[in-house]
């Protein structure tokens, strides 16, 4: 009877009287810290979806509406803004109320603003709708969120983990680009954005009975790590958000991260995302064979994503960070050259690249703000996600501007692919953080 009782303990996620013992649980077969990653994981898909429509619906607003590309363009670069200025209030946020309820309310916010947008006929409305309510949802799901999870369920695989629940987004987009292509097509833009409120709602019972703030609430230690009590409620959060980012910007790595990230997002949200499909179809190709191309850049951005949380957990993340920016820039240059009225096997070349690159920045930058900032690189990093999504949001504006102006996308590609140019210079001067030689060898035990 004493048996039974002691194996049916072993698996009960209520918190212990006595902490569990340091290190990896040994009678778990999966720790606990899994399941709060693949909630994680299925949550940012869920928060994701609304980021599939802005590039489809370019053209149905403008043909339903009449609104130019600019002003569509400026309600996507507000969704943008805002996603990435509240995500670093979102992460203190979470210190003070938990995970759970700010990540719920997040995902509310999402529906409410798809959901109204069915019944809109000016552009400020959508401005309203799409910017402000889905920017401020969104960007409580935001890469922070990832990272709070991150720092506070895992010492060991915090590489890996981080690729893998950045890849969420690119999950999104592979399951509801087709989707939401093929429902516009057919039926109008109206049911696709009601698509996208539905799938925000659908994630919130699994983020209230399975996501858990701190392993103390479980009475666990981190996975690969040693216990330790759930820290008080910290009170302040707008306060100490200000103050991490004061702190913060007296550093030169802080801009140098912050600058790099904000030409990520204006290569990616900003330029691709919003603006590859409109591309396409100005050169005849259907716009559901351009979103299927987004998809499988959502595919090999899982792909990309989780190698490079692999490779920043065993190579100088500088280094990568330099490569990355690179390659990108070099594909840009070549894109203008690629486009045409059916699929072209070199076009698929680019895909498949420009998916292995698309977010694998992100391991190594929050690795780098982990590096030197410590326990307020949550925080940290979501203010550099801020700068990410400033620039993502500028070029989502200035694109749709520039093919208003010149009839074209072309100048768009070229400056940014100069633009990543300049990001993989500013990643190799960003200055190494020595940790001292008992740290150092207690990580590297862990790898």
């Amino acid at each position: 009877m004493t048996q039974t009782t002691d194996s049916a303990a072993r698996y009960d996620d209520r918190p212990a009287t006595t902490p569990a013992a340091p290190g990896r649980p040994s009678r778990r077969r999966i720790h606990r810290a899994w399941i709060v990653a693949a909630v994680t994981f299925v949550t940012i898909i869920g928060g994701a979806a609304f980021n599939s429509l802005p590039g489809l619906l370019i053209e149905p607003l403008n043909a339903r509406f009449g609104w130019s590309r600019g002003e569509i363009g400026l309600a996507v670069s507000i969704d943008m803004a805002l996603y990435g200025l509240t995500a670093p209030f979102a992460a203190a946020l979470m210190d003070r109320f938990g995970i759970r309820r700010v990540v719920v309310v997040a995902l509310t916010a999402v529906a409410t603003g798809a959901l109204a947008s069915v019944w809109m006929t000016a552009s400020w409305q959508l401005m309203l709708y799409w910017g402000v309510l889905v920017g401020l949802g969104t960007g409580s799901m935001a890469m922070a969120f990832s990272a709070t999870v991150t720092n506070r369920w895992f010492v060991a695989r915090r590489g890996l983990v981080t690729g893998i629940l950045t890849a969420a987004g690119a999950s999104g987009q592979l399951v509801f680009l087709p989707l939401c292509a093929w429902i516009v097509e057919h039926h109008g833009w109206r049911p696709a954005s009601v698509t996208v409120a539905l799938a925000a709602l659908v994630v919130v019972p699994f983020v209230w009975f399975l996501l858990r703030d701190h392993p103390a609430d479980v009475g666990l230690a981190p996975y690969g790590g040693s216990y330790v009590e759930k820290p008080a409620p910290a009170r302040g959060a707008a306060r100490r958000t200000l103050r991490v980012l004061t702190d913060a910007a007296r550093t030169g790595p802080f801009w140098l991260l912050a600058g790099t990230f904000a030409i990520c997002g204006a290569s990616t949200n900003g330029l691709i995302r919003t603006h590859f499909v409109p591309s396409a179809h100005d050169h005849h190709m259907p716009i559901t064979a351009a979103a299927s191309l987004l998809a499988v850049i959502g595919v090999f951005d899982i792909i990309g994503t989780v190698f490079s949380g692999w490779l920043t957990d065993r190579f100088d993340a500088r280094r990568l960070l330099a490569v990355y920016y690179a390659l990108r820039g070099v594909s840009l240059l070549f894109l203008p050259m690629l486009m045409a009225p059916t699929v072209q096997p070199p076009m698929v070349f680019f895909i498949v690249f420009y998916g292995l690159d698309w977010v694998a920045t992100v391991p190594p930058t929050l690795a780098l703000c982990r590096e030197q900032y410590g326990e307020d690189s949550a925080i940290v990093f979501g203010w550099v996600l801020a700068s990410h999504q400033v620039g993502a949001a500028l070029v989502a504006f200035l694109g749709g501007v520039a093919r208003d102006v010149f009839g074209s996308y072309d100048v768009v590609w070229y400056a940014s692919g100069a633009l990543c140019a300049m990001a993989a210079l500013m990643a190799l001067v960003i200055r190494r953080v020595k940790e001292p030689s008992g740290a150092a060898a207690a990580v590297a035990g862990l790898g």
